[in-house]
């Protein structure tokens, strides 16, 4: 199957199958998700979403988040995966949006990067999620994903290799919901270590399947 024919497969099917896919995160702010998604980092949403109730009950904006010290800040997320780096970034996050940003999320790209705790990936789930723009966060998930069943090449090495790659094939109406896409398959389906194949709906244009059917038949 050619690389336009799998992108055409994969992104008909999961149109069907799920139009309204979305952030498991659970926000009712722009403020709100920028720290979640920060939370995030090599941690899973679950226990994200286990402990942000009660840090935005403490920190309902970033002007509180900003006035907020590290170490009360720490008592809040201490069950996240590196807690001390993330208590200093939400503090020093909360002190820019205030100081710089009029307490409010910014839009673009480089300006999101500019917060404590920031990058690209999360940069580019803010300005997707909230503010609708063609951006592809290349997460885990989505890097293992779309190598495994052939949207991006095997020599595409970094996060910003397969962001790329993946524009060049996604119309901009598709890439925000894509990204979704991408990482709920890579989180129930795609697995890491035993991809759930007998479960998956998109084997007819999946290289990793291909591949090692071919092996299974040829070792026959």
């Amino acid at each position: 199957m050619k690389r336009e024919d799998r992108y055409r497969f994969i992104v008909d099917y999961f149109s069907r199958n799920q139009p309204d896919a979305e952030t498991e995160l659970q926000f009712s702010n722009p403020f709100e998700l920028l720290v979640a998604v920060v939370l995030s980092a090599q941690c899973t949403d679950k226990r994200v979403n286990l402990i942000t109730p009660a840090l935005f009950r403490r920190f309902p904006d970033a002007e509180a988040l900003a006035q907020g010290s590290v170490d009360e800040i720490f008592t809040y997320i201490r069950s996240v995966s590196y807690p001390n780096n993330k208590a200093k970034h939400l503090a020093g996050l909360g002190r820019m949006l205030r100081d710089q940003f009029q307490s409010e999320v910014p839009s673009s790209v480089d300006d999101l990067q500019k917060l404590p705790g920031v990058g690209r990936k999360t940069a580019n789930v803010i300005a997707s999620v909230i503010y609708n723009q063609p951006t592809m966060a290349v997460d885990t998930h989505v890097f293992r994903v779309s190598k495994r069943i052939g949207l991006v090449n095997q020599n595409a090495k970094t996060p910003l290799a397969v962001e790329l790659q993946l524009y060049r094939y996604l119309s901009k109406d598709v890439i925000p919901k894509a990204h979704h896409w991408l990482i709920l398959h890579g989180r129930y389906v795609c697995i890491a270590r035993n991809p759930k194949c007998a479960e998956c709906g998109i084997l007819e244009a999946c290289r990793f399947y291909q591949l090692k059917s071919k092996t299974k038949s040829e070792s026959k």
